[in-house]
């Protein structure tokens, strides 16, 4: 698949030191490509560490600036120049104190913000943006409306709000407000990424996002008595990253990206480690069912509501990920893979400890 790169012009990458940001950061050096990596804090070297380590080796150049996702303009200096603007800056958090303010405020005014930013900045002709998708569909129950049953680019989430799966909630509202602003001009493009739950080994071995928490779970007694059966999407963070490579440098990319490897569920990533965990670590083997999640659920897990037990729990999440295939030339790693690489990360970095006696 041919790629039009052009190496002259600086890219920009928001939320550099994240999880996904991460291995983007490092394709687009092994690219050769100068990186423009915007981050809070330009001196913490304890988080810049990761970024700095791929980049002595890389044949492209790392340069950092300070940007603050919620304040206008501050990304004025990190962008100027760029021909490509890669925006993967939103917080990946499920228990928040205000939903509000912890993620549809980052959300949303950070789309703006990095948006007119684009606006005012001529040498951008491309906008790749982190979406997911849970702004596609956020309850597994949503599939009963959907065309053929199965979750396409076509779709759009309509049952969340900051009550309900407010993290959804968060990301549709920014993935709209993005396709608003793109269709009030002609000079830039704008594609949108929109992956599943992203799993694999990060750069950082220490990472914040919800899916380091959810797979240490897996193996540090937490759900050693069972997990629910609740259909999920699955993709590794080196093909989310891939995908946002090609989304930005194959000329014919357009539109939403459905970015997902596996349609899959909790008892199937618990599975997936036995082999290689499960003589060591409580890996839960059972499923616990429907009735004691819906009573239990909210009890242990304020994230867990009855309703969001009920539209999702004992129900399969299915998504089409046919056009990342078709268009972006996208494979996807094994599924077992991608979550033994992962978890035996979090073994080598002590995350997860094997339980004594």
């Amino acid at each position: 698949m041919a790629l039009a790169i052009e190496r002259s012009a600086p890219v920009l990458v928001t939320g550099a030191t994240g999880y996904l940001a991460g291995w983007l950061v490092k394709r687009l050096l092994d690219e050769g490509l100068t990186v423009h990596a915007a981050v809070r804090d330009p001196d913490d070297a304890d988080k810049l560490k990761y970024l700095e380590r791929v980049a002595r080796n890389a044949p492209g150049r790392l340069r950092f600036f300070q940007a603050d996702l919620l304040a206008e303009g501050s990304y004025a200096e990190a962008m100027a120049g760029c021909r490509v603007v890669f925006h993967t800056a939103s917080p990946f958090i499920v228990h928040v104190a205000d939903p509000q303010r912890d993620l549809l405020e980052p959300a949303l005014l950070g789309t703006r913000n990095v948006l007119n930013e684009v606006e005012r900045t001529p040498s951008v002709t491309r906008v790749v943006l982190t979406s997911s998708t849970v702004a596609i569909g956020a309850d597994n129950a949503d599939l009963e409306k959907a065309p053929h049953h199965l979750f396409t680019e076509e779709d759009w989430n309509t049952t969340s709000s900051l009550a309900h799966q407010p993290y959804a909630y968060s990301k549709t509202v920014a993935e709209r407000e993005a396709w608003r602003l793109n269709a009030g001009q002609g000079r830039w493009h704008l594609v949108t990424i929109n992956p599943s739950l992203v799993i694999g080994p990060g750069l950082n071995p220490y990472g914040t996002s919800e899916s380091f928490r959810l797979v240490k779970q897996l193996g540090d007694g937490s759900l050693k008595n069972g997990v629910p059966k609740m259909g999920l999407g699955v993709v590794d963070v080196r093909d989310v990253a891939e995908a946002h490579f090609r989304a930005a440098f194959v000329p014919e990319a357009k539109g939403r990206y459905l970015v997902s490897g596996h349609n899959s569920d909790f008892p199937a990533l618990a599975a997936a480690l036995l082999d290689r965990f499960g003589d060591d670590y409580p890996i839960p083997r059972r499923v616990m069912p429907k009735w004691l999640v819906w009573l239990v659920g909210p009890l242990l897990n304020r994230a867990l509501t009855r309703k969001m037990v009920t539209r999702n729990v004992d129900l399969d999440w299915l998504g089409d990920n046919s056009k990342s295939i078709r268009e972006l030339g996208l494979q996807y790693r094994p599924l077992k893979e991608s979550m033994v690489e992962f978890f035996q990360q979090m073994v080598d970095s002590g995350l997860v400890k094997k339980p004594q006696g």
